[in-house]
């Protein structure tokens, strides 16, 4: 026993390498509470207090408030990191600073709000994703989070409450948390502070008291937010007791009645659906978790096919039921159990009654299981359940099984035990036959040994029947044939009888333990088996660089596990699912094609579909559903076996992981394609229009010698005008690649030299008018310039040069007037610029961000000159500064393109007696 109960080296080396990695990532502490208003905040400050003063570096990320002055004065003393502006829709947004925090790197650091979602244009969507990058770097984090944030709570929440928050965190955020600490008051104290005015300003708390804040609705999230820390504290314990049970001895600390949970043991009795049953009626009335185990032995191997269809239903029915089921192997089932509960926790064991001992049964003594497991784990409730038959029933496995699986061996057919008697008996045979030459030769006690012997191979050959049988007969056999009086079974001398009983005993015995030897001996060569192909897969598919290999590798894979016909669908470009140009007999793309589109396996050996002969699992990789696995088993049993379940489980993860990996493989090929190719284009671009810049300035310049000639006829005038004009036109398309190439270089490089100095609007909108005049002509341009605009801090030509584009655009797709706006507000300056002409085209309607592009335009067919590139270079210049430029239709005709640019207050002018020093 104390060689079987060694520790695991994987398991152990997979410890070692879960507690480096937790050492090297910082922990997550999360302040969790009912509601707004209980004091999470506050709780969370005052703890960074006493660390502040115990001496270790705690900064604060970001900090709501909600201006409560109580909490507010919490923040003395700490340093906090400054908020990052960010402009979103004409508004300047503050979110927390990232990129601020990783390079502080702080011991300890607050971020408030973890369901917060951050500002579009943000690294991250969510802030709690900020969170989880932040322990990536080694942080320390500590946060707060309301109940009703949870992703599995939402809508629970929802319905009592009758609000629904949009801004949720998934359940993994908080089951991954180092440490849970639940910040709760009473129904009556939370109502008290917000009459009180400490939860919300007097206008919003008399509104919440109405809504929300009902007593009732807190008095609920109270009870949801005790049990789900409860839950968290039990999964803590849990992880406490596996990892001492691996480091302490053989089955770790007896069970702790903490959590209540509930384990079903699964006998084959007729009567184990009704176990089931009412353990998952006592799980529902206690509201605890609950699990279901059927212990298989050597004896219960040998069942008989619909006998163990019988036990594959009814652990079928607990995980229908809500049950997390297990198949153990072992000799004991007492103890199986016994070690299981521990594991997991439970507090009570639910067993089914024993059938009555009928007959000669009744004299003879009977192991009764809840003695047993008493014995075994005397710390645990056993709750013994009446017996009831079972109207379930499942289909009948068809045949084909493989030999060598403990799941399905050739012993489950009766007829296939009976060549194993054969052989017994002519082993005796051939034993009578080898010694009767060595009557003399031989003493009596070593031919003993030869039948023994011939006991043991049939035993490691054909298993405990077939060796109890040889057994009978070499006793037998060595009575008639060796025994003085020979080929009589009269026995001389008494004392033979000793002989015969311990040759009986002893042969009886070895099969016994033979046969429990090759028991133990499949159970681990079918682990062994799943092991390999999980093995063999994951590295083949690590070598896979197309999707095609990976489809084949794991079609593959699953089909040499699982025998039968096994198909890998994946979808094509359109995100439709690519069918087999010839279908095998019994699949059904109908079903192939649900089970993608909702991600739930059906068929065979599920809830949906279940006369299917296929069963299909969705390849469910992290960042969606990358395919189907169609399966044919070559035992339908099989899918019904919890281990065989979570081995198809796996590969169809390992499969659909590789396929996600394949997939951003060819995306990031792909980019980098575009990128050398955008590179050599801007090159290209720089190049060409540098060097048609130089001949097609002396072109203007000798256009405009000529249309000065005063002898020149007019028609040669008129000539060099129309040169001029078209020179201009070509020279501002040059400038407009040129620009573009230098922009795009600045960005790929990471930095574009900007000159910002501050600035007067006023003036920079005049001198883009007049640059833009040419291209104006008579067309009128009108401005709404606010008299107390500000001095803003930008790089005049760069900003000048957008108005220019957009001026020019107007002119080309608008009407007049024209006309140029500025508005600042606290942290921006908007600019407009609109025309009245018919606006932008309807096929743009929803993506007219399209329009800042590279060489698009509105009209693909127009005969408006032009390549597309001003707006993408006013795009360019406007990010380069952090700002925002949109397009949309006016209101009352015309577009209207809005540039949005942040700013900060100008500095104090400088005081005359400064200025005289």
């Amino acid at each position: 026993m104390n060689e079987i109960a060694r520790p695991d080296p994987d398991a152990l080396l997979a410890q070692l390498r879960a507690d480096e990695e937790r050492a090297q990532r910082g922990k997550l502490r999360i302040y969790f509470g009912a509601s707004a208003g209980v004091g999470k905040t506050w709780a969370m400050l005052s703890a960074a207090q006493r660390e502040h003063a115990a001496g270790r570096d705690v900064v604060i990320g970001v900090v709501e408030t909600h201006g409560r002055s109580e909490t507010a004065a919490l923040l003395a003393g700490l340093e906090t990191l400054p908020l990052r502006d960010v402009a979103y829709r004409g508004r300047t947004l503050a979110e927390f600073d990232l990129d601020a925090a990783l390079a502080r790197k702080p011991a300890v650091l607050l971020v408030d709000e973890l369901a917060h979602s951050n500002a579009p244009g943000s690294r991250h969507a969510k802030r709690w994703q900020d969170v989880q990058e932040l322990q990536a770097a080694g942080i320390e984090v500590w946060s707060a989070l309301n109940v009703q944030h949870l992703e599995s709570l939402n809508g629970t929440v929802g319905a009592i409450t009758g609000v629904r928050v949009h801004e949720t965190v998934p359940d993994t955020v908080l089951d991954e948390a180092d440490e849970v600490v639940l910040v709760d008051v009473t129904a009556d104290e939370l109502t008290a502070r917000l009459a009180a005015g400490k939860v919300y300003i007097p206008q919003q708390a008399e509104r919440a008291a109405q809504n929300f804040f009902r007593k009732g609705n807190l008095i609920a999230l109270r009870e949801i937010a005790l049990r789900r820390t409860a839950e968290h504290v039990e999964d803590d314990v849990r992880g406490w007791r596996i990892e001492q049970s691996g480091r302490e001895g053989e089955v770790g600390p007896p069970a702790w009645n903490t959590s209540g949970a509930l384990l079903a043991c699964v006998g084959p009795h007729e009567g184990a659906g009704q176990t089931v049953r009412t353990a998952a009626r006592l799980a529902g009335q206690l509201n605890v978790r609950w699990h279901a185990a059927y212990v298989e032995t050597p004896r219960l191997q040998r069942l008989a096919a619909p006998q163990r269809d019988r036990i594959l239903g009814v652990l079928k029915l607990a995980e229908e039921l809500g049950a997390e089921t297990a198949v153990l192997t072992g000799v004991d089932v007492a103890e199986e159990l016994a070690a299981q509960a521990q594991r997991l926790n439970c507090a009570t064991l639910v067993v089914g009654r024993a059938e009555p001992a009928q007959g000669w049964q009744r004299w003879w003594p009977q192991r009764v299981l809840t003695r047993e497991l008493a014995r075994h784990a005397p710390g645990i409730d056993i709750v013994e359940v009446a017996r009831a038959d079972s109207s379930r029933r499942i289909a009948q496995a068809r045949p084909g099984g493989r030999r060598g699986d403990p799941e399905v061996e050739d012993s489950d057919r009766p007829h296939a035990r009976w060549p194993g008697y054969a052989w017994a008996a002519a082993s005796s045979v051939a034993i009578t036959l080898l010694a009767a030459p060595l009557v003399g030769v031989l003493e009596l006690a070593n031919m003993v040994m030869l039948f023994l012997l011939g006991v043991v191979g049939v035993a490691m050959r054909f298993g405990r029947g077939p060796a109890a049988f040889a057994a009978t007969l070499n006793v037998a056999a060595f009575d008639f044939f060796f025994v003085s009086p020979r080929f009589s079974f009269a026995v001389s001398d008494a004392q033979y009888v000793v002989t015969f009983a311990v040759m009986l005993g002893v042969g009886l015995l070895v099969g016994q333990l033979t046969a429990g030897l090759r028991f133990a001996a499949g159970v681990s060569t079918s682990r062994e088996r799943r092991a390999q192909s999980l093995f063999e897969l994951t590295r083949e598919l690590s070598a896979a660089l197309e999707t095609n290999q990976v489809v084949a590798l794991g079609a593959a894979a699953v089909q040499g596990h699982f025998g039968g016909h096994a198909l890998v669908l994946v979808p094509d470009a359109s995100d439709r699912l690519v069918m087999p140009t010839e279908p095998p007999p019994g699949f059904d793309a109908s079903v192939a094609d649900w089970t993608f589109r909702q991600g739930q396996s059906a068929g065979l050996a599920t809830a949906t579909l279940a006369a299917q002969p296929w069963h299909y699992v969705p390849l469910k990789a992290p960042m969606r559903v990358r395919g189907v696995l169609a399966l044919e088993p070559a035992q339908p049993r099989w899918l019904m076996i919890p281990e065989q379940a979570q081995q198809l489980d796996t590969l169809a993860r390992q499969i659909a992981i590789a396929l996600e990996r394949v997939h951003y493989v060819d995306v990031a090929q792909q980019a980098v394609v575009e990128m050398e190719s955008e590179r050599l284009r801007n090159a290209l671009l720089g190049a060409i229009s540098h060097d048609v810049r130089t001949p097609l300035t002396a072109l203007i310049a000798l256009a405009e010698s000529l249309q000065a000639l005063p002898e020149a006829p007019g028609d040669q005038r008129r000539i060099a005008r129309a040169i001029v004009a078209q020179a201009h036109q070509l020279h501002a398309l040059v400038s407009n690649l040129l620009d573009m190439a230098r922009l795009e270089s600045g960005i790929a490089g990471g930095a574009v030299n900007l000159r910002r100095e501050w600035q007067s609007v006023e003036e920079v909108v005049g001198s883009a008018i007049r640059a833009a005049r040419p291209a104006l002509g008579d067309m009128a341009v009108q401005t709404a310039l606010p008299a107390e605009l500000p001095l803003v801090e930008f790089d005049a030509v760069l900003i000048e040069r957008v108005l220019v584009n957009l001026l020019e655009n107007a002119v080309k797709y608008g009407a007049a007037p024209i006309e140029v706006g500025a508005r600042a507000t606290e942290r921006a300056l908007v600019l407009s610029v609109r025309d009245h002409g018919p606006g932008l085209p309807a096929a743009l309607h929803g993506r007219e961000q399209t329009l800042f592009d590279k060489f698009t335009r509105g009209q693909a067919e127009s005969a408006t000159p032009g390549v597309g590139l001003g707006l993408a270079i006013c795009k360019a210049v406007v990010s380069a500064h952090g700002g925002e430029i949109t397009a949309a239709n006016a209101g009352g005709g015309g577009a209207e393109f809005t540039v949005t640019l942040p700013r900060r207050e100008p500095p104090e002018p400088a005081e005359s007696s400064d200025l005289a020093a």
